[in-house]
């Protein structure tokens, strides 16, 4: 049971922990629409406020599969969703690592029908927390904003997010409207936060929301490559060479987190969670079991000499391979 609340931007408060629901749209690999909704109800039930979705995961169904888990619980739950991935003729190639290339309209024009459809599928009258997904690469980042600020406005969203953006882009967009949360990668496995983002978040008092808390599973051990959808298989830090070597470079991780008496997905998310008040970390699992084991971690206090030790241990750069978003 997650009792612990946080607040993102000074003004949204949220549980500690909260839950990304991509997991739950084949993002690693298929999983049965009933398991689905019982995990996210379970997090509900557990104290879980903070849920995380998009327009682009599983084409909006995962936006329906939200809708579908806090009905009839509306004020329990702060929901969180993005808008801009759409492919389509006025679609424009953003490439990040992997070299994949992600089709991203971020028209302005565009932002309330995105919005009104996302409502519909969440079945909300507001979006507590609405992210541009990705940043567009051909049209102003003041004008999306701008447009995504409208919609405050009008009472359709409450407060506004960027998720895989770079510092500079958070300041400018911060000067339009300002701006509550950012989402960015961010554990053990990915610390590339640490030298600019975060800083400037927090120069601005903005919130950081991190996805992949758990290095898409690395971090808790329950790596699975299956899975004809399964985007581990793109990621360099995943091919046969750069896994075996990773496994060997966080032994020593796995093996403090056993002389804690802890497991090391648990002492992934504290750490992450000693990292500041302003971090609310988004594991997202499709299994109950390891949902409570993530939950647990709230409630773990590490000791300074823990935490100097884990900066020796896992150091910025230990990871082999390149992250997704950098």
């Amino acid at each position: 049971m997650v009792t612990r609340r946080r607040l993102l931007g000074g003004t949204v408060e949220v549980s500690a922990l909260g839950f990304g629901a991509m997991v739950l749209s084949g993002s690693y690999g298929g999983v049965a629409p009933g398991q689905a909704l019982s995990v996210l109800r379970h997090a509900l039930d557990q104290g879980v406020t903070l849920i995380d979705t998009s327009d682009a995961y599983g084409g909006g169904s995962n936006e329906e599969l939200v809708g579908r888990a806090i009905a009839g619980r509306r004020d329990d739950v702060v929901v969180a969703t993005k808008w801009g991935v759409k492919p389509g003729e006025h679609s424009n190639p953003a490439t990040i690592n992997f070299d994949i290339k992600i089709p991203i309209d971020g028209r302005p024009e565009r932002a309330r029908a995105a919005a009104e459809a996302s409502l519909r599928r969440l079945g909300v009258s507001a979006i507590d927390l609405w992210y541009l997904h990705f940043p567009d690469p051909v049209r102003p980042l003041e004008d999306i904003v701008g447009a995504m600020a409208e919609l405050v406005q009008a009472g359709l969203v409450r407060h506004l997010g960027l998720s895989n953006v770079t510092p500079d882009q958070l300041r400018r967009a911060h000067a339009v409207h300002p701006i509550t949360a950012i989402q960015f990668e961010y554990s053990l496995w990915t610390r590339t936060v640490e030298p600019a983002l975060l800083p400037a978040a927090r120069e601005l008092g903005v919130g950081l929301v991190a996805w992949g808390p758990l290095g898409s599973g690395f971090l808790a051990g329950t790596v699975d490559l299956s899975g004809d959808h399964n985007y581990r298989n793109d990621s360099p830090r995943f091919t046969a060479e750069n896994l075996r070597s990773n496994i060997d470079r966080y032994a020593p991780f796995r093996e403090l987190a056993g002389d804690l008496g802890i497991t090391p997905g648990q002492l992934a998310l504290a750490w992450l969670l000693h990292q500041g008040e302003d971090i609310v970390p988004i594991p997202g699992t499709r299994d109950v079991q390891h949902l409570d084991s993530n939950l647990e971690a709230a409630a773990i206090e590490l000791k300074d000499e823990t935490l100097a030790r884990l900066d020796e241990l896992v150091p910025r750069d230990l990871a082999r391979g390149v992250a997704m978003v950098s």
